[in-house]
């Protein structure tokens, strides 16, 4: 049964879970910045203070929920738990754009007062319930996919390119749907937008309700994910359950506001929580040598995928300006003109993915352990990153004499297609390489680590997305030394951070491989 080219059926109930929960994150995700712009009238810096903010709060929380599942819920309680709250969250969104239209708000900058009222509080409780809830959720379903398979199955590789494939059906149908209902061009639509969401979120606990126990099982047939047999029987009451999982919401969207709006801590708060755990994991005496060096290749190798993830989650904020403001949307069908929903250019990337992900699947299978090694392909996914920002830079040129044109979506897609190639190379590769190196008794806490590299990114993109240009003004921004006074200068700001870091990480897979004990790993 090993040895079989045939999956488990609990990857399919992974899969089917995870998808309506992307649907559900990836619909809000295509939605956010516009919604923030068009409706509660932030200005595109604020915008993308928030977005990366809340995009990094996503990512960090799986820490905490990773270690909640590990020592007092279960993967499986976890899942359910954080499923409801995410639903809960895009009701309170669902509310927030309601109320909106009841505000007359004042433009907003990142150095004025916000303004308190019900719309702005109901954005920021919503926000505050999607992280928390994400917490709870993400690092452990991701976790469960590994242990389905024993540990040196060939068909781990690709069998996390296949769950990968899930994330990105939902990937490609929520910001289709959302978009479709949400993004009209009426700022009241909004909500029908978060409303579709939601409900997308309650499919994904109802299927894992539902199918996991039945199906969700290890080689031995025994079922994933269950409570820990030493687990507090107290931590697992209804009422401590719902003190800890509404607590946790609150306190994420205080850090949000708190990061948004008062001071900017969330790099140092990212930094505390990476030495935090290496602190806990590297002093744990019951790993030897051998664990401590495999745990240290995950680190170093998430330090790496901060480069890709922060130029790739461009397509939440900057990329989704550009695409809203320089790009020409229009479309000539039928001796009609139609208008292209500004939301639906984040499905692109996954709907290729969709596409794809069954052709990387079945070449990393056929290889086997002839292909190149992880460090390898997460190197080779770097430089396709950098290639579509120097593809888009290229793109833009036309734009530099005369700012007000706007681009063919032919570029856009471009690089969308490009991104899913480098993505596709780096991050179920980067999954599956957490999963076979972590010790069993962290293997949620390390998958939460690995997270917490796309929260630091996320946290670094909208950074990054914040110094996006202003074609009618002629400000002149830069980062690190490097000025930025148009749009070709903006891209191939990404095009030399994605380049760099995959440099030196193809420098270092030697060293890595040796240090993971294994060179074909």
């Amino acid at each position: 049964m090993q040895n079989s080219q045939n999956h488990p059926k609990g990857l399919y109930v992974l899969f089917t879970t995870e998808m309506w929960e992307r649907f559900n994150f990836y619909g809000l995700r295509a939605l956010l910045v516009l919604f923030m712009t068009k409706v509660l009238l932030f200005d595109k810096t604020l915008a993308s203070h928030v977005y990366g903010s809340y995009t990094s709060l996503i990512y960090l929380s799986p820490l905490f929920g990773g270690f909640m599942a590990d020592k007092f819920w279960g993967n499986k309680k976890a899942i359910i738990y954080g499923g409801l709250v995410m639903a809960l969250g895009q009701l309170f969104l669902f509310m927030c754009a309601s109320f909106a239209a009841q505000y007359d708000f004042s433009r907003v900058s990142g150095d004025s007062s916000i303004i308190i009222s019900v719309p702005l509080l109901l954005f920021f409780i919503g926000l505050g319930f999607m992280i928390g809830g994400n917490g709870f959720f993400k690092a452990n379903i991701s976790s469960l996919v590994g242990q389905l398979y024993v540990p040196n199955d060939s068909r781990k590789n690709a069998a996390y390119t296949l769950f990968y494939m899930g994330i990105n059906v939902g990937g490609a149908l929520g910001p289709y749907i959302c978009g479709l209902v949400g993004d009209t061009g009426n700022p009241l639509d909004f909500r029908w937008g978060f409303l579709a969401g939601g409900i997308g979120m309650l499919l994904s606990v109802l299927i894992q309700i539902k199918y996991h126990s039945k199906y969700v099982k290890d080689p031995e047939g025994n079922t994933l994910g269950l409570i820990p047999k030493d687990a507090s029987k107290i931590m697992n009451s209804i009422f401590i359950a719902f003190l800890v999982l509404i607590g946790f919401s609150i306190l994420s969207m205080v850090l949000l506001y708190l990061d948004t709006m008062v001071i900017d801590f969330l790099f140092y708060l990212l930094f505390l929580c990476v030495v935090s755990i290496a602190g806990v994991i590297f002093t744990d005496n019951t790993l030897d040598t051998f664990q401590k060096k495999k745990v240290l290749v995950i680190f170093i190798v998430s330090f790496f995928v901060i480069f890709f993830w922060s130029c790739f989650e461009q397509a939440g904020a900057s990329l989704t300006f550009f695409a809203d403001e320089q790009t020409d949307r229009s479309l000539h069908l039928f001796g009609k003109t139609w208008l292209v929903p500004t939301s639906w250019f984040q499905s692109v990337n996954s709907t290729f993915i969709v596409i794809l992900a069954f052709i990387f699947a079945w070449v990393w299978q056929k290889l086997g352990n002839k292909g190149p090694n992880a460090f390898t392909k997460m190197s080779i996914g770097l430089f396709i990153l950098a290639l579509s920002f120097l593809w888009i830079a290229y793109g833009v040129k036309s734009l530099e004499n005369n700012p007000t044109l706007k681009i063919s979506m032919f570029w856009l897609i471009g690089i969308y297609f490009m991104h899913t190639c480098g993505e596709l190379f780096l991050s179920p590769i980067g999954m599956s390489l957490v999963n076979t190196l972590s010790p069993l008794k962290y293997s949620s806490l390390l998958m939460a680590v690995w997270f917490t590299s796309n929260a630091s990114a996320n946290k670094l993109a909208g950074e990054l997305s914040a110094l996006y240009p202003d074609p009618q003004s002629n400000v002149i921004k830069s980062f690190m030394g490097f000025t930025i006074s148009n749009f070709h200068d903006f891209f191939i700001l990404f095009m030399i951070l994605s380049g760099l870091a995959g440099v030196i990480l193809l420098c270092l897979t030697r060293f890595l491989s040796k240090l993971a004990g294994d060179s074909k790993i």
